[in-house]
């Protein structure tokens, strides 16, 4: 399920004042004295005996902490597998109650360090690995201890599928709580516009059912407000009939770039068919620059003329055909970046042009090759194409975006290295970036400067109103309501 890699630990030993000795196994040796958190301890000891508190030096401690990204690692002074809400709460009261650090992992993709890591108590949420499909209500009940793929897999043998990540390795939590953008959003809106009702533990420990008629504000927050409010442990969604789809990867090389463009920008102008949808990424690699493009149809074979263009001109690469979802979700291999340091960011477009969609290819070549000596691996520009319409799927407010007036493609910026020396340069370098598309694109008429930046693909800087807008007064009121104590602040994210 989660990938391991290879792990360089500088074990941390206890948290200051929250320390005793200790002679078991599964400890640390520092100068022949063995230590864990008493705060680990107290955990371990009043929860539930299906729960399990993990040290360092275990192999489960490692894969409870370990992240896609190198920069969001940490090394806790435990890690903790609930296996019920209510020892969820436990856990929670404890840690309010000693002001320990925690952090709170789905699927470990959190790019920014810190958000989903923690030097305190990694609470990792794997025992929540249960799909319950109800056929009547039409809805899945996923724990958020899974990645997409498998709820994909496991709802395939009903035929019915949900709105999730697009991409292999994501988490359940990142989605659920955060947006989802999919190849099914032009027909059924974000991952979180489809969710029915969460199960919340709250900062206070009490386990609940949010939805939009037991308490509208938590559920117009969650959707979008990520660990603020507590933990969610379970999400039913709404689930849509899935047969098998057609499509998958096309790649160009840099020569071929031109042809590709064009493809793409004649698709944006001609497709307003709900059931297509296209993932491009312009990538520079180790100094080599390529394009993939994941074609998409929901349907077994796709109506001429959508995707036409991508197949009259040069291509390098092609695995385009009938397949099941999980499988076209899996064709875009991105796990293979997973153990380098990650940034995101994200910028809106209105209209994807031949000369905006150069402007992406060349900042593409120039960021790379600006960042080869900052031990950048892969620079990559992605162009995320959906209709207006896409925000017009769901029945209540949601934290993100602050308005559904309008809705957007988007470019999103990955850049992936190797070194934590370069942290600050290339922090630098993706704000530049992102700033001068925006800029470009400003100028070419395009009205996206203020367009609210969608928190799954923020940089670590970015302010609340510029990604929540004019939300942020009420998410922060009903986190004040929620956690007066302010229990969630001892975790990382975006904070009300």
């Amino acid at each position: 399920m989660v990938a391991f890699a290879d792990l360089s630990l500088s074990f941390l030993f206890g948290l200051s004042g929250l320390t005793e000795p200790d002679t078991s196994s599964g400890s640390l040796d520092a100068g022949n004295v063995q230590v864990r958190s008493s705060v680990c301890e107290q955990i371990a000891s009043e929860v539930s005996s299906s729960s399990v508190v993990y040290y360092p030096g275990s192999g489960q401690y490692l894969k409870d902490n370990y992240h896609w990204s190198a920069s969001s690692t940490q090394n806790s002074q435990c890690s903790f597998e609930p296996a019920t809400a209510e020892d969820v709460g436990t856990a929670l009261r404890i840690l309010g109650e000693t002001q320990t650090p925690f952090g709170i992992k789905s699927g470990g993709h959190a790019a920014n360090a810190g958000f989903s890591s923690t030097s305190g108590v990694q609470i990792a949420m794997y025992s929540f690995s249960d799909v319950v499909y109800d056929s009547t209500t039409q809805t899945a009940t996923v724990g958020t201890g899974l990645l997409w793929d498998d709820v994909y897999v496991a709802l395939q043998p009903y035929n019915v599928s949900v709105v999730g990540a697009k991409v292999t390795g994501i988490g359940v939590g990142g989605v659920a709580l955060g947006g989802g953008y999919s190849y099914l959003t032009n027909q059924h809106g974000l991952g979180f516009d489809n969710v029915v009702s969460f199960e919340l533990v709250l900062p206070n420990g009490t386990v609940t059912d949010i939805s939009d008629s037991t308490n509208p504000d938590l559920f117009f927050a969650l959707r979008g407000g990520f660990n603020n409010y507590g933990i969610v442990t379970r999400v039913t969604v709404k689930t849509y009939p899935q047969s098998l789809v057609w499509g998958g990867r096309i790649s160009y090389s840099q020569d071929q770039w031109d042809g590709a463009t064009s493809a793409i920008a004649n698709y944006w102008a001609d497709t307003t068919d709900p059931k297509a949808s296209i993932y491009t990424t312009y990538n520079y690699i180790s100094g080599v620059g390529e394009v993939s493009c994941i074609l998409f149809y929901d349907a077994p074979t796709c109506p001429d003329g959508i995707f036409d263009d991508f197949f009259s001109v040069p291509y390098i690469e092609k695995d385009i055909g009938t397949r099941s979802y999980v499988d076209l979700v899996q064709s875009l291999p991105l796990n293979l970046t997973s153990g380098l340091r990650s940034v995101f960011h994200w910028v809106a477009m209105e209209e994807v042009t031949v000369p905006m969609l150069n402007m992406v290819a060349n900042e593409t070549l120039f960021r790379g090759e600006q960042l080869l000596n900052s031990s950048a691996r892969i620079v990559s520009y992605d162009v995320d194409i959906y209709l207006p319409s896409l925000y017009n799927h769901v029945d209540s407010p949601t934290a993100y975006p602050a308005s559904r007036s309008k809705g957007y493609s988007f470019i999103e910026v990955y850049y992936g290295w190797a070194d934590s020396e370069f942290d600050d340069t290339v922090f630098d370098v993706v704000n530049a970036s992102a700033q001068h598309m925006i800029d470009a694109l400003t100028e070419a008429g395009q009205d996206v400067a203020d367009v609210p930046v969608y928190p799954n693909n923020a940089p670590p800087d970015t302010s609340l109103e510029r990604m929540y807008g004019t939300n942020v007064p009420r998410l922060q009121a009903i986190k004040k309501a929620v956690d007066p104590d302010n229990v969630m602040g001892l975790s990382g994210g975006w904070k009300f």
